[in-house]
């Protein structure tokens, strides 16, 4: 694998630059309180994952898988985001996740939906640095308001180990429906007092 060339799996190597930094903050558009980590060993701490990117080697905080090697995120954000890469630090050896599935905009999904074909889905490959980013279609994932992370399988361990998972992309507010809908209710009963108001009036003049 040679620079930053995309290969056939759309995975490519990556740059520790600054502006990595403000590529990879979509954590902070990630709806936390409702996000979802199935199979984890600690409760919340899959939410641990999902930090800035200066933070992506502190190997203190992490999530690992309970009863088996599998692991499921339900990701929810506060907006919409047109997903363009992900990076993966997972566990050290046989621990760190071997294949990825993505599913766009289905929220709550356990394991047993995840029998449906993926969105997309890769190959993984051993990266305890956070410098192989997956580049996923972007067209596919223009409009994302919930995203679905599944880990089936791992390079032979009891568990998966995940460190660190980074998301870049753009994000746009959601749009706001209920000052439309107030506003169009609003418009009628102003029209029907000025209907009455002229009723009073030419009865009066009678």
């Amino acid at each position: 694998m040679s620079g930053h060339k995309h290969t056939c799996q759309g995975d490519h190597d990556h740059d520790d630059t600054p502006e990595m930094g403000l590529q990879y903050s979509l954590y902070n558009k990630i709806d936390t309180g409702n996000l979802e980590c199935l199979n984890e060993r600690v409760e919340g701490s899959g939410k641990d994952v999902f930090k800035a990117w200066e933070e992506r080697l502190n190997f203190e905080k992490y999530v690992e898988s309970d009863v088996d090697e599998e692991l499921l995120f339900n990701i929810p954000f506060t907006g919409n985001v047109k997903l363009k890469g992900l990076i993966i630090i997972g566990g050290e050896m046989d621990l760190h996740p071997s294949k990825m599935k993505l599913y766009k905009n289905r929220p709550h999904m356990t394991f047993d939906d995840t029998s449906i074909a993926p969105d997309q889905e890769f190959d993984l490959h051993p990266d305890n640095n956070g410098t192989l980013e997956y580049a996923t279609k972007v067209v596919k994932f223009s409009s994302v308001t919930h995203l679905t992370l599944h880990f089936p399988k791992n390079f032979g361990g009891e568990t998966t180990k995940i460190y660190y998972i980074g998301l870049r992309g753009e994000f746009t507010e959601g749009h706001r429906h209920g000052v439309t809908i107030c506003t169009y209710e609003a418009r009628p009963n102003v029209s029907d007092h000025k209907t009455d108001l002229m009723e009073n009036i030419s009865h009066e003049i009678q």
